[in-house]
């Protein structure tokens, strides 16, 4: 049943990208059929499941390698179009990626995703070259360039904007510093300046008009948001129903066993996005509310946070990213620690041993902390640990390198947009060979595909890196993740002595 829903679910939004798509022409086409073939192989593999027909690894893996072959040519073929269409390739990626979130004006979860196109997507969503800058406006831009802070030698008129070529003289942070000043002295607050990196690897200065700024919240976002917000609470305490044994929504007089539960889990999702917004609002940049994703599962997956400012550096865009996780991890942490001390015999909770084998961290803490306890077949366990355990797998899921979630944000603030880019194709694959075992992986995949896959939109200054401490805390926090999410091998649990008798 679940993966028949899953199934529709998929499909459902296939279709609904189909509709977005329409609009665009061939070349929105393209880029749906894009989506569709990287979900290809899933789709067919769960629609042979569910019909009793199982497919061995071979078969798996020609479906994979197949879709991502169609993946590469449909890309080929969109650049090939953009091309044709007169677009100035080696800076569409850049600089559309800074004006199409503010041109959107589709619901919340369409923004996300239309941060940072890559080079196929910006095609499907940009009109031709058009140089609509004033011309008096123009000059009075080429006149704050100088031989001390960027040399500018072209000038490529770009939609309502326009691009500069040159040399970087000085240090980044500070000839970005002093031509934006410069800038709004001349034309006040009428346009952004961008310093980013150019497909040849060279700075390039990116002029824009402000009205491409990121649009403030509707109302209807807010009321979304608050849906969500409610829709996650319930999924929450159904989750505690499930934990207990029962269904709560069937048994609501007995709202009393299952709430202190759902409020753990609910207390790490607050805590992980007040961790974004004292420090966005440290940085005075301006959040959208939480869209909340429920899930039956686990409570939720988290939620989807829209910057609705323009990041001003690459190291914001670190701090933005990783407060959250890790003050929701820290309170995840601290409650499945205090709960394996707690855990003793005619605990609330019994854990069949095994499962303690599904996360490298969890498994070896319990091991650590219970000794022998985990080697019975059952193991009392008290419910703090059961919510920190959620609470980590929440945050670990929010912490995978793919998109705009926090993990995704964190290696694109760090290692540039190519790599995250590439991280981003990676972790859906993965995802989607660990759905084969867990629909769990599934489900989240096609979240990603549909609402996170694409990137942030570039910083004012995205030239300048953060320093080597926060490459380290993003590295941690990363490692983290992966020790969460994966689980111990037969071997290594049975040398832990996790679920065996030695």
């Amino acid at each position: 049943m679940i993966t028949a829903l899953v199934l529709l679910f998929a499909i459902g939004l296939l279709g609904w990208g189909y509709y977005r798509a329409r609009p665009y022409g061939k070349f929105g086409i393209l880029a749906w059929l894009q989506s569709v073939v990287i979900m290809a192989p899933w789709l067919i593999f769960f629609s042979l499941f569910t019909i009793g027909i199982y497919l061995n690894l071979a078969g798996i893996i020609f479906l994979i390698v197949t879709s991502i072959g169609l993946y590469i040519l449909l890309g080929r073929q969109l650049r090939s179009e953009a091309n044709e269409k007169g677009m100035p390739k080696r800076f569409s990626s850049i600089a559309s990626a800074a004006t199409n979130e503010s041109n959107s004006t589709e619901p919340p979860a369409t923004e996300e995703s239309s941060a940072a196109a890559t080079d196929s997507q910006d095609a499907t969503t940009q009109p031709p070259t058009v140089p609509t800058i004033p011309a008096e406006d123009l000059q009075s831009i080429k006149g704050i360039f100088g031989i001390d802070t960027f040399f500018a030698t072209e000038t490529i008129p770009y939609q309502n904007g326009a691009i500069f070529r040159g040399n970087l003289r000085g240090d980044p942070d500070q000839s970005h510093d002093r031509l934006s000043k410069t800038l709004q002295e001349r034309l006040g607050d009428q346009y952004r300046l961008f310093l980013v990196e150019g497909v040849e690897n060279k700075p390039v200065v990116v002029v824009l008009p402000s009205t491409n700024d990121p649009k403030p919240t509707t109302p209807p976002q807010v009321i979304l948001s608050v849906i969500l917000g409610l829709a996650t609470i319930a999924t929450c305490l159904e989750t505690s129903g499930f934990l207990r044994g029962f269904d709560f929504f069937t048994e609501l007089n007995r709202y009393a066993e299952v709430i202190p539960t759902a409020a753990g889990i609910l207390a790490v999702l607050a805590t992980h996005e007040l961790g974004h917004w004292f420090t966005a609002r440290r940085y005075n940049i301006r959040l959208a509310p939480p869209f909340f994703i429920p899930a039956l599962q686990i409570g939720s997956f988290g939620a989807l946070t829209r910057f609705t400012s323009l990041l001003p550096n690459r190291s914001v865009l670190f701090d933005i990213a990783f407060a959250g996780p890790i003050a929701g991890g820290l309170v995840a942490f601290v409650m499945l620690l205090i709960g394996l001390v707690l855990s003793r015999p005619g605990s609330l909770f019994q854990i069949p041993s095994e499962f303690f084998q599904g996360s490298i961290l969890v498994g070896t803490l319990a091991r650590v902390v219970l000794g022998t306890e985990v080697q019975k077949p059952l193991v009392d366990v008290h419910p703090l640990f059961v919510i920190g355990w959620l609470g980590l797998v929440i945050t670990a899921l929010n912490l995978l390198p793919a998109g705009q979630l926090d993990g995704g944000r964190i290696i694109q603030s760090i290692y540039g947009r190519k790599v995250a880019g590439r991280l981003t194709v990676a972790t859906l694959i993965v995802l989607g060979l660990a759905s084969l075992v867990n629909p769990l992986a599934l489900y989240w995949a096609i979240l990603i595909l549909f609402l996170q896959r694409d990137l942030e939109r570039p910083a004012l200054n995205e030239i300048s890196e953060p320093d080597d401490a926060r490459a380290a805390l993003g590295l941690l926090v990363l490692f983290l993740m992966a020790a969460t999410l994966l689980p111990l091998t037969p071997s290594l649990a049975g040398r832990l002595g996790i679920g065996v008798s030695l």
